[in-house]
Parts: structure tokens; sequence; C-alpha cells
């Protein structure tokens, strides 16, 4: 039986954008249909699989509820037949993973706290669950993860977690909670991408590893 809680309403739209976000990726680097569920069950699940990792849950999550397998097949199915539908690549690419980006941080920090472990790493559990489906992405499409660049991503994340852990020691609604953590990540990554907004990077002289010639 499918939990229909607002929790689990929120943790299924993040696994659908994120697969849809995946799928994307992969057409747009022409993988085969194998190719492409790969990497969109990869994304989708990726941050979770870390999270119950690290916090020892086993089986992990999408081994134990076998219905987010049938889920990402079926959007990853629609996602390659309706393509052509789907306009502006790297909008659509953008926008679903700015959703499960901010959807999939409130499943990180809800598991920390369950848990009973301190903010800190409830929140950075939020980061990783939020940011690591992307990463995984990433590196099998041969890419640089978003995460490494200058562009804002992680830190994203983290604000909303943090923003999480307050409002639930403020004793908030947990479903006004999920809403405006959603909330906060998604416009903080709209507000950085539209004004171009980044963190500082920085580089050295490659020359200067090498050692001099004699």
């Amino acid at each position: 039986m499918i939990d229909i809680s607002l929790f689990s309403t929120f943790d299924i739209l993040g696994t659908i954008a994120f697969a849809i976000s995946g799928a994307l990726a992969a057409m747009s680097r022409k993988l085969d249909l194998f190719g492409i569920f790969i990497i969109a069950f990869v994304t989708a699940t990726g941050g979770g699989t870390v999270r119950d990792i690290l916090i020892g849950n086993s089986p992990v999550m999408w081994m134990e509820k076998t219905f987010y397998i049938y889920l990402i097949s079926v959007i990853t199915f629609l996602a390659v037949v309706f393509r052509q539908k789907i306009n502006h690549l790297k909008t659509s690419l953008f926008l679903f993973d700015t959703i499960g980006l901010g959807v999939f941080t409130i499943t990180g920090v809800e598991a920390g706290i369950e848990n009973g472990l301190s903010p800190i790493i409830s929140i950075a559990l939020g980061a990783i669950t939020g940011t690591f489906g992307g990463v995984l992405r990433d590196i099998l499409c041969n890419e640089i993860p978003v995460i490494f660049r200058k562009e804002i991503y992680a830190t994203a994340c983290i604000v909303g977690a943090l923003g999480y852990v307050i409002l639930f020691n403020l004793n908030v609604d947990n479903d006004i909670i999920y809403i405006v953590t959603s909330l906060i990540v998604i416009s903080i990554r709209l507000v950085v991408v539209k004004f171009k907004i980044a963190l500082p990077s920085f580089t050295i002289d490659t020359e200067d590893l090498h050692p001099p010639h004699i």
C-alpha cells in the first residue's frame, strides 16, 4: 500500500523530476534506451541511496519499495516517447533538476531527524540527498558535476535544510515545513541562475606544477 502523505507525495515528485532530468541528460548525449534508463535511475535514486548507506538503512529505499523502480521505468519511457514535446532542452533539464533538488533536500533532513542525528548532520544529509543524484548523473555523462563548479547548487540545499531545522525546532506543522523548505531551495536556484550569481573560483598556473627543465 502506497503512503499518500504530503511527505511521500514530495518524495515521488522528486523521483519523477530527477528521473526526467537524468533522461534528458542522457538523450542529449545520444545514449541508447538502456543508457537512458540507467542515467535516469541513478539520478533519481543516487542521493537517497547514499543517504541510506550513511545512516545504515538496509536495504536501501528503492530495493525495499519496488514501486520506485516501476515509477522510474514509466517516467523514462514517457520522457523518450514525448522527447520532441519537451521544448528548450536545457531549460527543461534545469527546471526538473531544480525541483528534484528542493524536494530531495527535505527527505534527507527528515531522515536525519528521524534517526536522532544532530542538526548539522541532518543538514548535511539533506544536501547529500539533494545533490548526489546529479553528481552521479554528471559523472556518468562525462561532465564535471555542477556541485563542483562555480554555480550555487549545494549551498541552496544547505540553506533550505537549515530552514527546515529551524522551523522544525519551532514546532511548525510538517506540511508547512516541507513546502517552505522546497520553495527556499528552488527559489535560490532560480535567482542565482537568473542573475548569474556564483561562488568564487580559484585557479593556479599549471606550469608551476612541473619542475623546471634542466
